[in-house]
């Protein structure tokens, strides 16, 4: 059976400790949830069990011997693999390409050392029938949703038949049918002898998957516990050292006025004829699994995919949507689902990111004015509690719940009159999501529309007035979210058109 021990682990960066005598013991056949707020060293942990970083002090102990890494190559070597959040995929290469790069099967004979396609072809289809994973194997996976692109991660991962996996929010993109197959996976590996570590926000998931539960608290660890005593305030006490409870948010009702209404828009192979409307100080959610289009309908409302046909109307205005800058000039902006790719430019100052959108106003004679620009990023810093030091350091440097404030604040600060929210909480711990709450409260009862996309069913629940249910690419329904119970909500999302 494989053990993992770490003995007073710490890391030390230039004024700052990140992990602080960190030990435990963990077993092979069992899934051990590793859980902490943004910054708590979960990230600098998983670096260090990857071998992209030396511990400061401290020993890792595989099956009880001493074990040194000095690179992710060593890692690999030694049987430890890991799915990130973050993708590392080559999006120009196709998914056979991605999940056996570095393993390719190569030709044997009369051209030694050609690469053996039709055996890669096979390899991976054994491979995502195993994992029951159905994905384009030709395609490049920069075509491929961020859904599909995790399970490439995912598969990726697992080709080398780890003995031990990391994973870092592997189902952050996913639907609860998709989480529910990586929970299925997850846990025959584990039957297996397999030693998994994954971690998590979704403190919902950690009860029904794992068998222990190890919290880091600023760099310290808060404790081991089983899961069947992992109790979600317990939790959340081992986290932040106080409760912080979620209840239905919205308690105040929309207004008459409507600032949105969108007329049988269609984009061809994304979605057909939508019609809906939205008010005033109204949220309205979009729930439906992964392929039932509601990303591609917040894309293309954003003016980032134009649509073919359909009208979008904006407090009376009809608005084409052909790019997100005529959108943002028209009342409405979106805050992508993939921040890191989509939502900052990660070398650029926070400064920079927040007032990109607006340098038309605040340069009105394209001369920036360093002032005005200060103005805007403390007032946004003030009004969502962003965590910043320095306004001047990349946008990269901050946590990714301070990165998702940063991507709704620049938008914020271009005075919408409707929002789209794409997944606003994912990948962020459970403390910024309430803020991200209070936040889409605030705005709704200050008159602004949002329309709401998550995976997260119970998040449409708590924020939402309405929710519209999404399958294969049309709008089959809705309800009132204050009604519903989570299994009717899941229940509506699976039924078949």
């Amino acid at each position: 059976m494989i053990t993992l021990e770490l003995q007073n682990i710490s890391r030390v960066f230039p004024g700052t400790v990140a992990l602080q005598d960190f030990s435990v013991r963990w077993e092979g056949g069992k899934i051990h949830a590793l859980i902490g707020r943004n910054g708590a060293g979960k990230s600098t942990l998983v670096n260090i069990l990857t071998g992209a970083l030396a511990p400061t002090t401290g020993t890792m102990l595989l099956n009880d011997t001493p074990c040194t890494l000095r690179s992710p190559a060593d890692a690999r070597r030694t049987g430890i693999a890991a799915v990130y959040q973050e993708l590392s995929l080559l999006p120009d290469l196709n998914v056979i390409e991605n999940i056996l790069l570095g393993r390719l099967p190569v030709r044997k004979g009369m051209l030694p050392g050609r690469i053996d396609w039709k055996a890669a072809e096979r390899t991976t289809r054994e491979l995502l029938a195993r994992l029951n994973i159905s994905l384009p194997l030709h395609t490049p996976v920069r075509h491929l949703s961020v859904a599909r692109q995790q399970l490439v991660e995912i598969a990726k991962a697992m080709a080398s038949s780890p003995g031990v996996l990391l994973c870092d929010e592997p189902t952050s993109a996913l639907s609860h049918q998709e989480a529910r197959c990586v929970f299925e996976l997850l846990r025959t590996l584990a039957d297996h002898g397999a030693l998994i570590i994954y971690i998590t926000h979704r403190l919902q998931e950690i009860r029904t998957l794992a068998d222990t539960v190890t919290a880091l608290r600023d760099g310290v660890s808060t404790g081991t516990v089983p899961s069947a005593a992992a109790t979600p305030e317990r939790m959340v006490a081992m986290m932040f050292g106080e409760d912080v409870r979620f209840s239905r948010m919205i308690d105040h009702s929309p207004l008459p006025t409507t600032v949105l209404e969108v007329r049988g828009l269609t984009r061809h192979s994304a979605f057909s004829d939508v019609s809906f409307t939205l008010r005033a100080g109204e949220v309205i959610g979009i729930a439906g699994l992964m392929g039932s289009g509601r990303t591609e309908l917040l894309r293309s409302l954003a003016g980032a995919d134009p649509p073919d046909t359909g009208d979008v109307v904006i407090n009376g205005r009809i608005c084409v949507p052909r790019s997100p800058a005529q959108m943002m000039h028209c009342g409405m902006v979106m805050t992508p689902e993939n921040r890191k790719d989509h939502g900052l430019l990660t070398l650029l100052s926070t400064r920079a990111n927040m007032t990109l959108p607006s340098l038309d106003r605040l340069a009105p004679h394209a001369i920036t004015n360093r002032t005005r620009e200060e103005q805007v990023v403390a007032r946004m810093q003030r009004e969502l509690d962003i965590a910043l030091a320095d306004p001047e350091a990349p946008v990269s440097a901050l946590s990714g719940g301070n990165q998702q404030k940063v991507v709704l604040g620049k938008w914020l600060a271009t005075d919408p009159r409707v929002m789209l929210l794409d997944e606003p909480t994912r990948g962020i711990d459970i403390k910024a999501k309430a803020q991200m709450f209070q936040t889409v409260v605030r705005l709704s009862r200050e008159g602004m529309g949002l329309l709401v996309v998550s995976s997260e069913l119970e998040e449409l629940l708590l924020l939402c007035h309405r929710i519209l249910f999404m399958q294969h690419g049309r709008i089959t329904g809705s309800a009132d979210a204050g009604s519903m119970c989570l299994e009717t909500l899941l229940a509506r999302c699976m039924e078949s058109s």
